[in-house]
C-alpha cells in the first residue's frame, strides 16, 4: 500500500440463529431390538469401503464375507446390525 491509502474493510451483520422445530415422526414398525455393537463393526465397515474401492469388480456380498471372515466376526450378527442401521449395507454399493 502507499502513502495514506486504507484497508477496505467489510460490515457484517450478525443475525440471531432461529430455534429449528423438529418434524413431528409419523408412525412406522417397531424399531428392532437393539442388538450387540461390536467395536469391530466400524472397522469392518471402512474395510470393506476401502475393499470396494481397491476392487470395483467385486460383488458387495463377497467383499463384506471376505472382510468379516479376516476380522472373526459373526456374519449374521453383522448383518443383523446393518438391518439395524437402516441401510448402511445399500451406502457401501448393495445397489450397483
Amino acid at each position: 500500500m502507499r502513502g495514506r491509502q486504507r484497508v477496505k474493510t467489510a460490515v457484517v451483520d450478525l443475525v440471531e440463529p432461529t430455534e429449528v422445530v423438529p418434524a413431528a415422526r409419523t408412525a412406522t414398525a417397531p424399531p428392532a431390538p437393539p442388538v450387540d455393537v461390536d467395536p469391530l463393526y466400524g472397522v469392518a465397515l471402512l474395510k470393506t469401503a476401502f475393499e470396494l474401492k481397491r476392487r470395483p469388480e467385486g460383488s458387495v456380498d463377497d467383499v463384506l464375507s471376505g472382510v468379516l471372515a479376516r476380522l472373526r466376526i459373526d456374519e449374521d450378527e453383522f448383518r443383523a446390525f446393518l438391518a439395524q442401521q437402516g441401510g448402511l449395507l445399500a451406502a457401501l454399493g448393495q445397489k450397483r
